[in-house]
């Protein structure tokens, strides 16, 4: 790789985290206007114009709280988890591709951190990796209420990838690839996925919200059960890190339903633009208004359905979702296997 190449690459990286962080935070301020606006109320709206300002007095407010550890805690620990539930939620994006090339310079920059040829498998990898952060964290807190978190965290996340990885193989064996660039381009104008994996989709979503434990999958965190899971005992930064990872992982979730079902960075009359800068803003565009949907369907569900019970969950996942999903790859292996690609 040479040195130009790897500069541009460490910057795109840079903005990424950069905007996926800026993006988490205002996600906390979205979230409590659309909560306001679906109960009749005003939501945030003292700090700055408009309270735009509330998720950076939100973060200065977790930054300078003090810091608590539990004496009987393990300590090494109780730090490591909020820190792999981070990472992990950030890292999952580099594979994802926002657009196609943008000049810059003069130089072509691809809108993709790295166009590996196994991108499905890493992002089920990476997805796979960091319910270890909130076991991690719930376990050594040394408190019973993190502990049931945790193992409902892990229990719930481990059967909900079965149906979404299942899910996930009928739009590979549609695609003939693991490379989302390549999905995603095959793909072009109006030739999305969701027209041909409507169930898969639905498997998909379903099992993201429980992924990201959102509403009314958000057991891990029951506060009436559980105080708060299994970040009871954190606090600070900490703290904080639990709660960006959720919103990290839900604006990576949109993104990764917008590539494989909804046509990534592709809209109609993409093609009759010729000139390179504006088709790769336009492309950046157009995703970022597909994620923004999806994000405000995951806020809509939250404030509109009420929360599963443990078992309701757990009967939905191996008994419901599973044999969909198993019934979609074998129908969608039929209709290739007669009808051709």
């Amino acid at each position: 790789m040479d040195s130009a190449l790897l500069l541009e690459k460490t910057i795109l990286v840079a903005i990424l985290t950069l905007v996926t962080l800026g993006i988490a935070a205002y996600l906390t301020y979205g979230e409590r206007k659309v909560a306001a606006f679906m109960q009749d109320r005003i939501g945030p709206n003292r700090a700055g114009i408009f309270g735009l300002l509330q998720p950076l007095a939100d973060a200065g407010k977790l930054f300078f709280k003090e810091e608590f550890i539990p004496v009987k805690a393990e300590r090494w620990l109780f730090i490591l988890g909020p820190a792999v539930a981070m990472i992990t939620a950030t890292i999952t994006s580099a594979v994802i591709p926002w657009g196609t090339e943008l000049p810059i310079f003069g130089r072509n920059v691809q809108l993709q951190v790295a166009d590996v040829n196994i991108g499905v498998l890493y992002i089920m990898g990476i997805v796979s990796v960091g319910v270890y952060g909130i076991m991690i964290g719930g376990w050594a807190s040394n408190n019973k209420y993190s502990l049931f978190g945790a193992i409902r965290a892990s229990a719930q996340m481990i059967s909900y990838e079965l149906s979404m990885g299942l899910a996930l193989i009928a739009v590979i064996m549609m695609s003939g690839t693991l490379s989302l660039r390549e999905i995603v381009a095959q793909q072009e104008g109006m030739n999305w996925n969701i027209f041909y994996q409507p169930l898969g989709f639905l498997l998909f979503f379903v099992s993201a919200l429980a992924e990201c434990n959102r509403a009314p999958f958000d057991l891990p965190e029951c506060e009436t059960e559980l105080i708060g899971g299994y970040h009871t005992e954190y606090s600070s930064m900490k703290l904080g890190f639990y709660l960006f990872s959720e919103y990290v992982n839900m604006f990576v979730s949109s993104a990764l339903m917008a590539t494989l079902y909804f046509g990534g960075y592709n809209f109609p009359g993409m093609s009759s633009i010729s000139d390179p800068t504006i088709l790769g803003i336009a492309q950046i565009a157009v995703m970022f208004a597909k994620i923004t949907f999806f994000i405000f369907v995951f806020m809509w569900i939250r404030w509109t359905l009420p929360r599963f019970r443990y078992d309701q969950l757990m009967h939905l996942g191996w008994k419901n979702m599973i044999p969909l999903a198993l019934a979609n790859m074998v129908i969608t292996g039929a209709v290739m296997l007669l009808w051709g690609n």
